[in-house]
């Protein structure tokens, strides 16, 4: 199954796919989507374009997206939860079921616990894709998203398989 996970964020929206076989992963491509300055529509439609590309060529099967969590500044929550927005939008419009994480969820099953810093997940990325190149740490963040998903969505065959 090729699972797609996306770190959603106004200016920088991670992405990454990996191929999952059984408890097998492998990784297929990585990026981060720009949405450049300007007017937060202009943005906004630009990462959606740009996200609608990467999975016109990659076409994953499902998707999953990090679920928002709040600031202090609530313009900027508002602002990360509209691009959030974009990240559930693209992948709904390609008819894939999107599964949501929170943060810790996704730190907990890639690193093996719930409070771990940038270093410690591109770390462990690295671990369970050997050989890839990444892009840079929001798309070392999807792709913990995506290899978490895809871990849930193993367990959840297993437990019907019982």
């Amino acid at each position: 199954m090729r699972v797609l996970g996306i770190d959603p964020g106004l200016r920088h929206l991670g992405w990454g796919i990996i191929d999952a076989e059984g408890s097998r992963l492998r990784h297929v491509a990585n990026g981060i989507c720009e949405s450049g300055t300007g007017a937060l529509a202009g943005r906004l439609l630009s990462l959606h374009s740009q996200l609608t590309e990467v999975l016109s060529r990659w076409q994953p099967e499902i998707a999953a997206v990090e679920q928002t969590f709040v600031n202090r500044d609530g313009a900027g929550t508002l602002k990360l939860g509209q691009a959030r927005g974009i990240a559930l939008l693209v992948p709904a419009q390609f008819g894939l079921e999107v599964g949501e994480y929170a943060p810790n969820s996704v730190k907990k099953t890639v690193v093996g616990v719930g409070h771990a810093d940038k270093r410690q997940i591109d770390h462990m990325v690295k671990m369970q894709l050997p050989g890839v190149e990444i892009a840079g740490p929001d798309a070392a963040d999807a792709l913990a998203i995506a290899i978490c998903h895809a871990h849930h969505l193993g367990a959840q065959r297993m437990r019907v398989k019982a």
